[in-house]
């Protein structure tokens, strides 16, 4: 009797381990955007609301920062240290994203684009 009783409930949690992995969220889309003087690459980048991405900076050959404040995004990078972060954007719009450390005479002109649909 107690021997079908332990049975019945490793099936019960196994059951209910396999339930749950099944329930997890999958893993977000990554979108890695390198920064090097004076250019993010890509300069565009389209996001689906209510995606779970995961934005990647890199740098390619000195401190640079992502800024993006309707997005929550302010990440900074240096050669060979980049920076991320998980976000679910949940409202659609066409966003500016500006360098925010500076890195010489054309860092005004490193913007980039991130529209969310």
């Amino acid at each position: 009797m107690k021997r079908t009783i332990v049975v019945i409930a490793i099936i019960v949690v196994l059951i209910a381990a396999t339930q749950l992995g099944l329930a997890q969220e999958p893993a977000p889309r990554v979108v890695e955007i390198t920064a090097k003087r004076f250019e993010f690459n890509p300069k565009q980048i389209t996001l689906k609301r209510g995606e779970r991405v995961t934005i990647r900076l890199v740098s390619t050959d000195r401190a640079h920062g992502l800024l993006v404040k309707p997005l929550g995004l302010d990440l900074d990078a240096d050669g060979g240290k980049p920076s991320e972060k998980t976000i679910t954007p949940d409202t659609a719009g066409t966003f500016p994203a500006i360098c925010d450390h500076y890195c010489g005479s054309g860092h005004g002109n490193m913007k980039m684009t991130i529209t969310v649909e």
